[in-house]
């Protein structure tokens, strides 16, 4: 069976992952929306340990999986759908799709950057901030070049924000 698997990233207009040590800090209102209408879309999320450190993961909607060498106490002990796997990512994928199903990294660059250059990924949502705080970059091209762009939806407020959706063939898992 396919399961969608994708990855949600918020990134500044200059490729940007973070703004202060968290991405939240790049975020809008109208992302915040779509943030959490993505989530109502899968069955599990996936982080990293990094993700787990300097984001707000105590409380979620859907069951997470930490991908990470060590143990999250505090997150573990706040959010009782919390687990920890120290996996390689393939591995952990495929793990969490015949678990779960539907699967969406709210994972930060290193991670959906592995996931998009090992074929890991259905699809990618992109969320552009028109905030450029030349933190934590990635290169946007490189990590769209083998997905197929499906919608850019320019959203008014803040000016210059979008949405971004592409499509990727993923590898056989």
């Amino acid at each position: 069976m396919g399961y969608r698997i994708a990855a949600n990233l918020v990134l500044g207009a200059d490729g940007s992952t973070t703004l202060g040590g968290s991405s939240s800090a790049l975020s809008f209102p109208a992302d915040r929306v779509r943030f959490h209408q993505l989530r109502r879309e899968f069955k599990a999320i996936l982080i990293g340990g990094n993700t787990a450190r300097h984001e707000p993961y105590a409380k979620t909607p859907l069951p997470l999986i930490i991908l990470s060498h060590q143990p999250h106490p505090f997150l573990l002990a706040s959010n009782n759908l919390a687990v920890v796997w120290n996996l390689p990512l393939r591995e952990a994928i495929s793990r969490a799709t015949l678990i779960y199903g539907d699967l969406l990294l709210e994972a930060g660059p290193a991670l959906v950057s592995k996931a998009v250059d090992d074929e890991l990924l259905t699809e990618l949502f992109l969320s552009v901030s028109p905030k450029i705080p030349s933190e934590n970059q990635i290169h946007l091209a490189s990590l769209t070049a083998a997905a197929i762009q499906i919608s850019e939806e320019r959203i008014e407020t803040p000016p210059g924000a979008l949405f971004l959706h592409y499509r990727l063939a993923p590898s056989h898992h």
